[in-house]
C-alpha cells in the first residue's frame, strides 16, 4: 500500500480538533471524501489519542 500525500492527508484532516483518537481521525477523513489510500492508512496507525497534525503524519510514515 503506498503511502499518502501529506499535504492530502492534512488537508482531509481539517478541523479536527487534538487530541483525537484513530477513529476520530479515519471519519474525519471520510467526512472530507479521502480517497482510499489515506483512510487506509489512517486505520492502520496505533489505536491511541494523537495530539496533533505532526502526531498523525509520524505515524502513517512508521508503518
Amino acid at each position: 500500500m503506498s503511502k499518502p500525500n501529506p499535504i492530502q492527508l492534512q488537508k482531509h484532516l481539517s478541523g479536527v480538533n487534538y487530541p483525537a483518537s484513530r477513529d476520530d481521525l479515519v471519519q474525519a477523513a471520510r467526512d472530507h471524501n479521502a480517497d482510499d489510500t489515506i483512510v487506509q492508512a489512517l486505520e492502520s496507525m496505533p489505536d491511541r489519542q494523537y495530539d496533533g497534525p505532526n502526531a498523525v503524519s509520524e505515524a502513517v510514515t512508521k508503518r
